[in-house]
C-alpha cells in the first residue's frame, strides 16, 4: 500500500515500523481553518529542522522544536532524546518548553510560539496547551498519533481554558523526509547503514 503526501513523494506503509513515530506524514493534510504563514515561521522551521538533525547522532527520531518569543527572538531549542537519556518525555517540544520556562523564569509561555518539525503526540499537545503557548507552527502532519488536527485536536478543544493557533504544513516536504529517511535506515530501533 502506497500514500502518496505532496504528490512528489511516496511513502510505502509497509516499510515503516508499526512502532515507530510516525507512520505515515502528510504534508498537504489540514484541519479547521487556514492560518497564515508568516515569513519568519520558514526560517524558525529551518533552525527546528537543524535541531532535528542532530537527533540523529544519538538514534532519536528527527524530531526537533524551537520556542519563539514575542520579539521573535529563539527563546530555546530542543530535539527528540529518548534514546539519549532513556526519558519517554524526552519529546522535542518537551525539551524546548522546559528550556524556555527556565530561561524565561516562568511557565505561562503565552506569549510565545512553538515551531516544530512534526505534528505534536497527545502528551506535547497537553504539555503546549498547559503552558498557554499561543501558536503552534508544524511541518509534517502525523495521522497516526498527531494530536493538533489529525487524530485528535487536543490544543483547540473548546472543553479546555486555552487554545493554541495551529498553522501547519510549513516546510513539511523537507520535514517529512528527513523522517522518511530516517525509517528507511532505521528498523526496530536498531541502525541499518
Amino acid at each position: 500500500m502506497r500514500t502518496t503526501y505532496r504528490q512528489s513523494h511516496q511513502v510505502d506503509v509497509a516499510k515503516v515500523p508499526a512502532a515507530g513515530v510516525c507512520c505515515v506524514i502528510m504534508a498537504g493534510m489540514t484541519d479547521g481553518p487556514r492560518r497564515a504563514v508568516q515569513p519568519a515561521d520558514a526560517w524558525a522551521m529551518g533552525l527546528a529542522l537543524d535541531e532535528a538533525r542532530r537527533a540523529v547522532a544519538t538514534g532519536d527520531v528527527p524530531v526537533g522544536a524551537v520556542v519563539i518569543g514575542p520579539d521573535g527572538d529563539v527563546v530555546s531549542r530542543g530535539r527528540n532524546v529518548r534514546e539519549a537519556t532513556d526519558d519517554p518525555t524526552g519529546h522535542a517540544e518537551v525539551v524546548a518548553l522546559r528550556a524556555a520556562s527556565d530561561r524565561l523564569g516562568r511557565w505561562r509561555l503565552d506569549d510565545c510560539t512553538l515551531v516544530v518539525t512534526l505534528e505534536p503526540c497527545l502528551m506535547c499537545a497537553g504539555a503546549l496547551v498547559l503552558a498557554r503557548v499561543a501558536r503552534l507552527v508544524l511541518g509534517a502532519w502525523d495521522p497516526k498519533a498527531g494530536a493538533c488536527g489529525s487524530q485528535w485536536d487536543v490544543v483547540r478543544d473548546r472543553r479546555l481554558n486555552h487554545r493554541v493557533e495551529v498553522v501547519g504544513g510549513v516546510r513539511a516536504d523537507e520535514c517529512g523526509l528527513l523522517l522518511q529517511r530516517f525509517f528507511e535506515t532505521h528498523r526496530d530501533g536498531v541502525p541499518h547503514l
